[in-house]
């Protein structure tokens, strides 16, 4: 069974998420900006495979969410108070940052 999201809701600046397999996910915003997986922030492969990581300045309007959308059954899409929107979570993204976050804490 494909991994799907049960109920999505923001709380104050964390989301949170429940999983169709019973599991529980709660991701700071500010780590899922951090992270964002869109090739401005996270950088894009050359011909050769390698990444350039872009600097980038996050400030507060960039870490507060303006609003977001699901993008089919398989990804979350945010809105940042700054404008940036480009980034697309896929729900297998989102539980690997989970647990990335957690384990690294």
């Amino acid at each position: 069974m494909a991994l799907a999201l049960s109920q999505l809701q923001i709380i104050g600046d964390t989301l949170a998420i429940a999983w169709s397999d019973g599991e529980e996910t709660f991701l700071p915003l500010a780590t899922l900006r951090k992270h964002c997986p869109c090739a401005t922030c996270a950088g894009e492969p050359d011909v050769m495979g390698n990444v350039a990581h872009p600097e980038s300045q996050l400030g507060e309007r960039s870490l507060s969410l303006r609003g977001w959308q699901m993008i089919g059954g398989y990804a979350w899409q945010p809105t940042w108070q700054d404008g940036h929107n480009t980034g697309l979570y896929s729900f297998d993204y989102l539980r690997r940052l989970a647990a990335f976050t957690t384990t690294s804490a």
